[in-house]
């Protein structure tokens, strides 16, 4: 017999890894990313070939990463205050335009016989900065829509998939840039970075998005209403850290500006090989986001998140060192597996403990934080690597992020104490 007073205990709850794309809207969202993230990380391995080419000079691939950079943080807070202000997907249809123009312009430039070899990188630079502004514009736009696509509580879910088609994207990105650079030429490679372009453009118009009342702020100051972003970042410890700690890890330890570099003197793998090593750490990082999406949320965050970024510093300075490129390969891999916990860790992070209609000027302080990690980092590279040499700046970078992480670690004691989040 059962008994009748015995407490009812509820069927467990079962995880559903797809939930979050069940929904058409999402779905659309996702295909934008992917073929956006396609184009730009191809056009970013024959940039990267193409002003090394002309140049042969480190500083220079750093400067690409200034040129991009120097927009894109000027203009990251005013992005976010328009993204809580106005319809943030016709911002980011916009934005997407002007991405879709810069890629045609760098195929003109590369299709017209001898035109780079008389000016020089002078004109690249210009598009890689047009770009850097329509990247601003877009980033806090793009995020806080995915916000108001799914509900709260499948947002993790959401996260894990949003950055494992990323990833994916920055796997084939790279390595089809590589090789269409290398058999068909420059032309050819624009010309397929440009179609995706206009994919994504309409995955991201095909979306049917209804601007939810949570999104509509009241009149205000743009001054006000920027340093109440910031404010809610800086009040928020755990915010501030995570962002912090990727800000000064990417700066300090990324080494992947001067792949180029690598490829060519170290490695010796020409443009093919560049483009499988700026596809190897989203490859890793795949293989590390489909296995957060197929599990429920980490527990003990903090502590993975400080791991994580320990790992990647680790693996950038055996990356520095090494002149076996299956070596090389697989540190890179390793490192994109330890960035994707650490991306995971913060995004979910940002989305939970951000109001939504906050979401577009704190996406925005997150912007200038990745922004200038992966950018600066960049020219930081460049400047180093002129100065030091390339394996030097490499191996001394990843040994600062490390420091940084143990700083960290004991100057925030709740980020290291963070248990699970969802």
């Amino acid at each position: 017999m059962t008994d009748p007073d015995a407490p009812v205990v509820a069927p467990p709850v079962r995880h559903d890894s797809y939930v979050a794309l069940r929904d058409p809207r999402f779905r659309s969202y996702i295909l934008s990313i992917f073929c956006m993230t396609l184009a730009s990380q191809l056009q970013a391995v024959v940039v990267g070939w193409q002003v090394y080419e002309i140049t042969h000079d480190p500083l220079s691939l750093g400067l690409i990463g200034l040129a991009e950079a120097l927009p894109f943080i000027a203009i990251a807070l005013p992005a976010g205050y328009v993204a809580d202000r106005w319809d943030r997907r016709k911002i980011c249809v916009w934005a997407m335009v002007v991405l879709a123009i810069c890629s045609l312009s760098l195929l003109v430039l590369s299709a017209v016989p001898g035109m780079l070899a008389r000016v020089g990188a002078a004109p690249i630079y210009t598009v890689i900065f047009a770009s850097g502004i329509a990247r601003s514009l877009l980033q806090p736009a793009r995020i806080a829509l995915s916000s108001e696509l799914v509900p709260r509580a499948v947002l993790p879910n959401a996260i894990a998939w949003r950055s494992s088609s990323w990833q994916t994207a920055a796997v084939a990105g790279p390595a089809l840039g590589g090789l269409l650079y290398g058999f068909s030429g420059a032309a050819a490679s624009y010309s397929v970075d440009a179609t995706l372009m206009v994919i994504a453009l309409v995955g991201m118009l095909v979306i049917r998005y209804e601007r939810g009342e949570q999104a509509i702020t009241q009149d205000s100051a743009i001054l006000s209403s920027l340093v109440t972003g910031l404010t809610f970042v800086f009040g928020e410890p755990v915010i501030l850290a995570a962002m912090a700690l990727d800000l000064f890890s990417v700066f300090l330890g990324g080494a992947e500006a001067l792949l180029p570099v690598f490829a060519s003197e170290i490695l010796k793998v020409g443009p093919e090989g560049l483009g499988v090593l700026r596809a190897a750490p989203a490859a890793g990082a795949v293989v590390m986001g489909l296995i957060l999406a197929h599990r429920p949320p980490l527990a003990r965050a903090g502590r993975s998140l400080l791991i994580a970024v320990a790992l990647f510093s680790l693996t950038i300075i055996g990356f520095g060192l090494s002149t076996s490129f299956f070596l090389s390969l697989g540190l890179l891999a390793v490192s994109g597996m330890a960035d994707a916990v650490s991306v995971n860790i913060r995004s979910t992070l940002l989305q939970l403990l951000t109001p939504s209609e906050m979401m577009g000027r704190v996406s925005a302080v997150n912007s200038v934080f990745v922004g200038s990690s992966n950018e600066l980092g960049a020219f930081e590279s460049g400047v180093a690597a002129r100065l030091l040499g390339a394996v030097r700046a490499v191996v001394l970078g990843g040994v600062a992020a490390l420091v940084v992480v143990g700083a960290t670690a004991r100057l925030v004691p709740r980020l290291r104490r963070l248990e699970k989040i969802s």
